[in-house]
Order: structure tokens, then C-alpha cells, then sequence
């Protein structure tokens, strides 16, 4: 991750069980602080298309299929080095410009690293993913054969029963595991939010994997049947504040699963800026997991540039 020199990079603190039985979620207050967001008129013009060049910046540009080949996965890291097209690039007046990582899966390490050539994060989502239900051995040996391949980043899964249980120490000890097998790969820890029941799940899952180490807590796999919405991330982001002001560590988030509009990108930026403030508006921080965003991204800033919208299907695919 390209990142400040003086970031401290989070750590491992001691699991302490106290906070996290006594957190509490007003679901009611998150519900109402996400309609406000959703409510509110957008930026436009040159300002929506700053923020939306931000969001390209942010992006995780994904291929999870079980299609996927290394042909697809090349034209991903091409799209990813060169997200805009090129006039559009040239009318904005900006001369280079990169989505924040790609995503794949383990076997696709390698044809993304020979595209890349060290020029963009790779980050493979892994432990058994989207499931995250083989033995811990087997996960465990997954991070590190996908940090061997050359991931720099790995998105792990966490155990869900860990969560629904309330078994915090298993789920500790288990995030401590992924950090060390990741060594310096950054890990995301994604929560399966929609798996979880309750944002009070969600806010004590996020607190016990910063605890352990993660470098980034996630909304979601993408596969769950709820993936990202923005109470959770409510609920995400304003532990991750909690906890910087308690230990001093900064903690990244990303949303994924859904997250498929301009709009949408917008509202995860506001989220970030009005809850955790500009310095959290940056890849090593931010992120957004997301396959066909970028289409709708390029569409938006064509318009600002020209005037006029064109075919979804006159962008290149990722």
C-alpha cells in the first residue's frame, strides 16, 4: 500500500472483553444519520467529478468469478492502470491516474503480477473465501502461498459462528493467526456484515479485529444475500474512530458488495470524510471493493466532460 511514511501501521493490543460486551448500537440513530446521507443532494460539476477521480482512486477493482481466466484477469490490471479513457483523462488535465489495488483470487496471483509489474497492489481475498469453513491449517497455508505468489494485501474472512457465539477470544486468537501468516502483507478483515444479525455484532466484530491487528475491517465477500449498506458502515467507520482515539492506530475500511453507482461511491466517500476526515481519503485507508462501479464512474465523468451520456457498453469492461 502507498501510504504517508509516518503512518504506524496497527497492531496487535490485548483482547479486552469488557468494551466489547458492553458496546452498544442504536440502530434507530443509524437508520435515521443513513436516510439523512441518502437525502442529501450530491456535488456537481467540477466538484462531483474531483470526488468521483477520489473514488477511482479508492477502488479495489475485482474479479471474483469462478470463470475467471488469466485473459480477463489481464484485461482487469490493464483497466486498473488505466481506468479513464485517455481523452477524457487529457480534458481533466491529468496525466496519470490508477485504481487503488486489484482483487482476484489465489490463482490468479500470478497472471495479475505479470501485468502489474510491481505498479499496483494485488490483493487476494483468501481462508477459504467467501465461506471461510475449512480448517484453520488449510487457511492459514492458503496467506501464505498468496503472499508467496505476490499479494501484498490479503482479504480474509472471518469465522461467522465466532461472531453469532460471542466466543471474542476464539475470534482473536483466530485474526492474530491471518496478521502473522500475512507477515508484511496488509490484511483486510472482512466481517460478512450480512451474516452477522445485528449492528452490535457488526461493531463488536469490528473492535476485536482491530484489536488483533487488521489493517482494513470489510463489509462483505459480495456473496452474501445483504453485502454493503451504509448503517454498517456507520456503525464500521465509527468504531474505527473509537479506536484510533483509544490506541492511536488508524484502521482502514472498505465497503464491498453492491457498491456499483457513482452515487453510491459518493455517499461511501461523504460517510468517510463526515465520520473519520479528510485523512481517511486515501487508498491506504479507504477502499471500495468493486467490479462494474467503474463503468458508471467513466460514464459520469464523460458527461461532465462532453455533455452527453454514452452506452454503458462503449466502456471497456475490467
Amino acid at each position: 500500500m502507498t501510504q504517508n511514511p509516518d503512518f504506524k501501521r496497527n497492531t496487535a493490543v490485548g483482547l479486552d472483553l469488557g468494551w466489547v460486551n458492553h458496546l452498544k448500537v442504536n440502530r434507530n440513530a443509524a437508520d435515521r444519520r443513513a436516510a439523512s446521507l441518502a437525502a442529501r443532494r450530491t456535488v456537481k460539476k467540477e466538484y462531483q467529478a474531483a470526488w468521483l477521480i477520489k473514488a477511482v482512486q479508492c477502488i479495489d477493482l475485482t474479479t471474483l468469478a469462478g470463470d475467471d481466466t488469466p485473459g480477463r484477469v489481464e484485461r482487469l490490471c490493464k483497466k486498473a492502470m488505466r481506468p479513464l479513457r485517455a481523452d477524457l483523462m487529457q480534458a481533466l488535465g491529468l496525466s496519470n491516474l490508477s485504481t487503488g489495488a486489484v482483487c482476484v483470487y489465489h490463482e490468479m496471483i500470478q497472471p495479475a503480477a505479470q501485468v502489474l509489474q510491481g505498479r499496483l497492489p494485488i490483493a487476494a481475498v483468501s481462508t477459504a473465501f467467501p465461506a471461510g469453513l475449512s480448517s484453520m491449517e488449510t487457511k492459514l497455508r492458503e496467506i501464505e502461498l498468496s503472499v508467496a505468489a505476490g499479494a501484498t494485501e490479503i482479504d480474509i474472512v472471518i469465522t461467522r459462528q465466532h461472531v453469532l457465539t460471542g466466543n471474542w477470544q476464539a475470534l482473536y486468537d483466530e485474526m492474530v493467526a491471518y496478521r502473522q501468516a500475512c507477515g508484511e502483507a496488509h490484511v483486510k478483515a472482512i466481517l460478512a456484515t450480512g451474516d452477522l444479525i445485528t449492528l452490535e455484532n457488526v461493531a463488536k466484530a469490528s473492535w476485536v479485529c482491530m484489536m488483533a491487528g487488521a489493517d482494513f475491517i470489510k463489509t462483505s465477500t459480495g456473496k452474501e444475500g445483504v453485502n454493503a449498506t451504509i448503517p454498517v458502515s456507520l456503525v464500521m467507520v465509527r468504531a474505527i474512530r473509537e479506536y484510533y482515539e483509544q490506541t492511536g492506530f488508524m484502521v482502514g475500511y472498505k465497503p464491498a458488495g453492491g457498491v456499483s453507482t457513482a452515487k453510491s461511491a459518493l455517499q461511501y466517500l461523504t460517510v468517510m470524510k463526515e465520520e473519520l476526515g479528510n485523512e481517511w481519503l486515501e487508498p491506504h485507508l479507504f477502499r471500495i471493493g468493486a467490479s462494474s462501479l467503474l463503468t458508471d464512474i467513466e460514464r459520469q465523468i464523460e458527461h461532465f466532460v462532453t455533455g452527453s451520456y454514452s452506452a454503458a457498453h462503449r466502456h471497456a469492461q475490467p
